[in-house]
């Protein structure tokens, strides 16, 4: 069941899936339907929403209507909750944006709490936590853990916490790379391991160490989980979560290059601000996984 005008839930649909025959089926119409809904929405507003590619993406306008969208939903969601069978799960399904740091730690038990109690699923969209907040403010995603503790308009924004990082090698690596000592000379020549080309932390060590300008060699590994196995294999340092790093310091696998030498990252999670028992759900639960295990 979905009240919303045709013309929009076509528009919404296309952006969430990605095309227009994925938007077909899960309306279950026919993909020249939906794209007549979208060109008769585009003529009635009188600009281009949808750029037509693989994945489809919103414009500059399909992103500012995007964002008054998917509150609707929500909202529609809501008003439909005691009519629809409580197996129909496709009317809560909640966008969200995180980072994979948190979504490998603290945000999946969350995550099930909140299914488990009211039955949400959840389309996860995964970035660093200073860009997961572009996702929120072009209608992607309605909520989002971000590093930024500015709400940017239209939303709420809430303090988690902050994920402490240090840096860590195999005890080998350390031995052959640092010989007692962690400076400018020396960095410049360890490899590191990098999540991917927006994650600053190892930067960020490296400037609390020295102001030089280095160019060590980097190993980009988008995986969380896999940065502590890459660490103790010799792969290269990096900057890993303390909640990830127990067992393989403990085991002697790793170790902390410098332990006073932490990275506290502040933690915020922004949302759309409209009265929604859902995101007052989702918001409930986020903070409450966040304390359980995030340094206040």
């Amino acid at each position: 069941m979905n009240l919303l005008h045709p013309q929009l839930a076509a528009f919404a649909a296309v952006l969430e899936e990605g095309s227009f025959e994925a938007a077909a089926q899960r309306l279950s119409v026919t993909a020249s339907a939906i794209s007549q809904r979208i060109k008769s929405l585009e003529d009635r507003l009188g600009q281009v929403l949808v750029v037509r590619q693989t994945p489809c993406r919103p414009t500059a306008a399909g992103e500012r209507l995007l964002l008054r969208v998917r509150p609707m939903k929500i909202l529609e969601a809501e008003a439909l909750a005691e009519f629809v069978p409580a197996e129909d799960m496709a009317l809560r399904s909640i966008a969200i944006a995180v980072n994979d740091d948190s979504l490998q730690t603290w945000f999946l038990g969350g995550l099930a709490e909140l299914h488990r109690r009211h039955g949400y699923v959840f389309d996860v969209r995964v970035d660093d936590q200073d860009h997961t907040l572009e996702l929120l403010r072009n209608g992607t995603v309605l909520g989002a853990v971000t590093s930024q503790a500015r709400a940017i308009q239209g939303c709420n924004v809430q303090s988690l916490g902050a994920m402490r990082y240090h840096a860590i090698a195999s005890p080998e690596f350390v031995n052959r790379h640092f010989s007692g000592k962690l400076d400018a000379e020396t960095l410049a020549a360890a490899p590191l391991v990098v999540f991917n080309r927006k994650d600053d932390l190892q930067w960020q060590f490296i400037r609390r160490i020295t102001r030089a300008r280095l160019s060590p060699p980097v190993h980009y590994l988008p995986t969380s989980t896999g940065f502590v196995e890459a660490a103790a294999l010799g792969l290269g340092w990096c900057m890993a979560p303390d909640s990830l790093i127990g067992p393989a310091v403990k085991a002697g696998r790793v170790v902390m290059l410098e332990p006073a030498r932490r990275l506290d990252v502040p933690l915020y999670w922004q949302y759309v601000a409209v009265r929604s028992d859902t995101l007052k759900h989702v918001s409930d639960i986020v903070r409450k996984a966040a304390a359980a295990s995030l340094h206040l």
